[in-house]
């Protein structure tokens, strides 16, 4: 395989962590990928050992849940420590220069691709491969996690995609059809107005994290591929964000803030309390992640799913989550795969995971029982087939990290209006390049 079709592949069933501190993981370098395929079995062994593993606060319900189903029905249990989103980074850089990485690590899937080519992780490639259902796995998570020489390390751990929600409630008081959400941008801001006309304290027609780099490309590339536009090149070394389709995009969201349709506190939104407005019943329409749409509904919210639109129409997401794999300081690696093995064997993605309402990492199983029963989650699973996964080296450094030249575009071509789209693309390009 080569780095170029690496880049291509694409999620057929596949937010955002802080810049990592480039001097932790430098200063680890030269120690490559550990390969010890041979002291692992197919399924892994069973024996007693304590296992840990870090995860990011974000997934804390699906860690447990998983993690919950495996100590109650194994010898081996595993130590979950949940770390704070925003110290992920700093703390995986700073075990890897002191080789105290956990034996199961997860990862942010636009990360991922970096700490893999520093060497943070033990080859899977042979396990992976070894499973029955290896082709049925979703790709998104295992090509963010495969190195320029094609070896792979990480399974799917949790699936988030971007979905538009909308509020139904709202939609029948502004006369909309509440089962018809956007079908194209031009609609989304034709709905978010419908609603803010309604004059509702406290209600807006939109929002959006403003100020957070990782929820506007988690929630804004979909817009751009469903418009039959890239958001990166082939190699992912260059920015493509001031294409035609991308413009349209800021410009709506220009428009609709000119126009005071964005809810309030959307411009210092940093993705803490990105998702508050929604569930608390304060907006009509909006981008979402999906691991939030259940909080909504027990919130109280009539919610709507349907995919993120381009400029004219289609559809897309952006699939994200986190993937896992067992990092290179590990010294349980047959116990840590008998973990990996379980998680994506087909009772565990059923009877945890889409039992639980997560999107299974295993495409043969995206319509299960389960989601015919919830026509939330049917439709969630439906988009994932309509998914992308970018991968980039220096992908967190571009666009998720505080001040990143994404962060600056949007807010420049969305807030200011400052003109500056093509400048601020090169920015962009300059780091995803170096």
């Amino acid at each position: 395989m080569t780095y170029r079709n690496l880049r291509l592949m694409r999620g057929a069933a596949a937010v955002a962590a802080a810049g990592l501190t480039m001097t932790g993981l430098a200063a680890c370098s030269g120690s490559g990928t550990a390969d010890r395929s041979t002291e692992m079995s197919a399924t892994g062994t069973d024996d007693g050992t304590t296992l840990t593993m870090w995860t990011r606060a974000p997934l804390e319900r699906q860690a447990r849940t998983l993690t919950d189903a495996y100590n109650a029905s194994h010898e081996n249990q595993v130590d979950l420590e949940i770390v704070p989103n925003d110290d992920m980074e700093g703390k995986v850089g700073a075990a890897a220069t002191n080789g105290e990485l956990p034996d199961l690590l997860a990862g942010d899937v636009v990360r991922l691709p970096y700490w893999v080519s520093n060497g943070l992780f033990t080859d899977l490639t042979a396990q992976i491969d070894g499973l029955d259902f290896a082709d049925d796995i979703s790709r998104g998570h295992v090509d963010a996690g495969t190195d320029i020489d094609g070896n792979k390390h990480t399974v799917p751990f949790v699936t988030d995609i971007s979905v538009m929600v909308w509020n139904k409630d709202l939609y029948r008081e502004a006369g909309l059809d509440p089962e018809q959400g956007p079908t194209t941008i031009a609609e989304l801001r034709e709905q978010a107005e419908a609603i803010s006309a309604l004059d509702k304290d406290g209600v807006s027609g939109t929002y959006y994290g403003g100020n957070c780099g990782g929820c506007l490309v988690f929630t804004w590339f979909p817009s751009i591929w469903a418009s039959g536009e890239e958001v990166l090149s082939e190699d992912g070394r260059e920015s493509l964000l001031a294409s035609d389709a991308a413009q349209e995009v800021y410009d709506t969201y220009a428009a609709m803030n000119d126009a005071g349709v964005v809810g309030a506190g959307s411009e210092e939104e940093t993705g803490a309390t990105w998702t508050a407005p929604f569930s608390n019943g304060k907006v009509g329409v909006m981008q979402y992640p999906n691991t939030a749409v259940y909080a909504a509904k027990e919130a109280g919210i009539d919610v709507g799913v349907g995919g993120i639109p381009g400029v004219d129409g289609g559809r897309s997401t952006f699939l994200g989550g986190d993937a896992m794999g067992i990092s290179r300081d590990s010294e349980h690696v047959d116990q840590a795969w008998n973990f990996l093995a379980w998680m994506m064997s087909d009772e565990t993605q059923l009877e945890v995971v889409a039992k639980n309402g997560d999107v299974p990492g295993r495409n043969s199983l995206l319509d299960n029982s389960y989601a015919q029963e919830d026509p939330l989650a049917l439709t969630m699973n439906q988009l994932v087939a309509d998914g992308r996964t970018p991968v980039a080296d220096y992908f967190s450094e571009a666009f998720n990290a505080a001040n990143s030249p994404w962060l600056t575009l949007v807010r420049n071509a969305t807030f200011g209006r400052t003109g500056t789209v093509d400048e601020d693309n090169e920015a962009i390009t300059a780091v995803l390049g170096q």
